[in-house]
């Protein structure tokens, strides 16, 4: 193989850009109780979500569901170092993300 045939190597956010989503914009698959997340000191959301879907903002947690890569780590991540105040689900069919970059 010549170096004129072999792909560019994307980036992570080249990546994610080729990928579709679907918003179910009546119904968010991402809950969050926010009384919980106030008594959170730990807030493991912040950081462990690889899309940034989370974000502290004037004393509370904000919420781009539509960034959500589907791994299901930020509910994962508030049962056992946070509150418990995040419930995630799978999109209702049709919505959520389509992967494009295999």
């Amino acid at each position: 193989m010549t170096a004129a045939s072999q792909k560019p190597q994307l980036s992570l956010d080249a990546r994610l850009g080729l990928d579709r989503y679907e918003i179910d914009a009546e119904q968010s698959h991402i809950a969050v109780d926010h009384d919980k997340c106030k008594t959170c000191t730990t807030r493991p959301c912040l950081v462990c979500c690889p899309a940034i879907v989370y974000r502290w903002t004037d004393e509370r947690v904000a919420v781009a569901y539509e960034n959500c890569l589907e791994c299901g780590t930020c509910q994962i991540a508030c049962d056992h170092g946070g509150r418990g105040a995040i419930t995630w689900h799978i999109p209702a069919g049709g919505f959520g993300i389509a992967f494009r970059y295999g």
